[in-house]
């Protein structure tokens, strides 16, 4: 009798410039997550989500985007996200959001669950390091991801959101 295997195909999107200081966390994250190997991830790259992001949504059983945020007081934030029509849509600089509200009027189905990571930046100024503090938080969202990858399913996925979102408000 032959098992199929119950992981889901993850699919990692990640942007950001490593040129802009904390704005290169969602490339540095995605960097880790090729460094381990894991072969049950696509990672995809790029400078900011764009249209074209829709299409490596399909196949993947989980979705997740990835970048720096501003303004954030928590290390890093992880949500559970959903298309939202009505969000502006350019050919340049999409929210997660978007791209998958585009994957459901293009494919013309659900996209898989996706979820958000953003870590916590402070400086966004011309510069190929890492800010101090944003050093830190990095070092703290790569152990948070590499569980969220290593025991990829829905349920996991959401009870960390719940978990992250409990503590945050206390």
């Amino acid at each position: 009798m032959t098992t199929i295997s119950q992981t889901p195909w993850v699919v990692v999107l990640g942007w950001g410039n490593i040129t802009r200081s904390d704005d290169g966390l969602g490339p540095l994250l995605l960097e880790r997550v090729r460094r381990a190997q894991l072969q049950h991830v696509t990672v995809v790259e790029d400078f900011q989500l764009q249209i074209e992001h829709a299409l490596d949504l399909q196949g993947h059983g989980l979705a997740l985007f990835a970048d720096a945020a501003i303004g954030s007081l928590a290390p890093f934030n992880f949500i559970q996200t959903a298309p939202l029509a009505g969000v502006t849509i350019s050919s340049h600089s999409l929210a997660p959001e978007a791209v998958l509200d585009i994957y459901q009027r293009v494919i013309g189905e659900t996209p898989p669950p996706a979820f958000v990571l953003s870590v916590a930046g402070e400086d966004f100024s011309v510069g190929d390091c890492l800010s101090p503090a944003a050093a830190q938080r990095l070092e703290l969202a790569w152990d948070f991801l590499l569980q969220l990858l290593q025991f990829p399913s829905l349920e996991n996925w959401q009870a960390a959101a719940k978990t992250i979102a409990g503590a945050q408000l206390s």
